[in-house]
């Protein structure tokens, strides 16, 4: 134990004085640096996402990196059912959507991150081509998990959430949960890359297997429970 707390205190030492000498880690290994999207995502991304909750300043940051055309929204006030801050409307990516969403700011930049790490790739992979258009369901919805009357709120109630029911590729192909999710072929097997990349960039993904509240859609929010099913 003594040599351990000797070894991690030299660890320190050094750490310092290559601090005090002017040495920087990589932005991408730095944990106060900006989150950059277009960098590949590592060990410390998690906790830059964590930060851009209440920092605004930061949050822009982070957006203006992720390729997304965005929005800010004003707060709503306190006496709100659902209050609402530091909430970005989100208007297309590197793909179009099916309509705008409103997204908290670790929600819209875990979006982009996912698209250009997960989901692009994933279309690329399988059939060659881009995805177009992502179609969704909503984010943004002041009610409770599975609309009970009692209970704790959704993660929609923060604009935390969205749900992605299907896509269109380039060339026009849709792909569609409800129908191609059990179909097999390519289509099934995308659908199943892109959840388990969603799995990467998101706290809680729910898919067509979790239940049948999420047969027609993939639920994907940043929560504090790690999900993935």
């Amino acid at each position: 134990m003594r040599a351990l707390a000797l070894l991690c205190g030299l660890l320190l030492a050094v750490a310092g004085l290559a601090w005090y000498l002017g040495w920087r880690p990589p932005d991408a290994w730095n944990p106060w640096a900006a989150l950059d999207v277009r960098q590949p995502p590592n060990l410390l991304t998690p906790y830059k996402l964590s930060r851009l909750r209440n920092d605004p300043g930061l949050c822009r940051q982070a957006l203006e990196t992720s390729g997304l055309r965005y929005r800010a929204q004003a707060d709503s006030p306190p006496s709100a059912n659902c209050p609402l801050q530091n909430v970005w409307r989100i208007e297309q990516g590197q793909a179009r959507l099916s309509s705008s969403f409103l997204a908290s700011c670790p929600l819209a930049v875990a979006y982009a991150l996912f698209e250009r790490h997960g989901l692009q790739p994933a279309a690329q992979r399988v059939f060659g081509q881009p995805v177009g258009q992502v179609d969704h369901l909503g984010s943004f919805a002041c009610r409770n998990v599975y609309h009970r009357k009692q209970g704790r709120l959704s993660q929609h109630a923060t604009a935390n959430a969205l749900d992605i029911s299907g896509f269109r590729l380039q060339d026009g192909q849709h792909i569609v949960l409800t129908r191609d999710w059990e179909a097999g072929g390519q289509k099934a097997d995308f659908l199943r890359q892109v959840q388990q990349a969603a799995c990467e960039h998101f706290s809680t993904v729910l898919g067509p297997d979790y239940n049948a509240a999420h047969r027609n859609h993939f639920h994907l929010d940043m929560g504090r429970w790690q999900v993935c099913r």
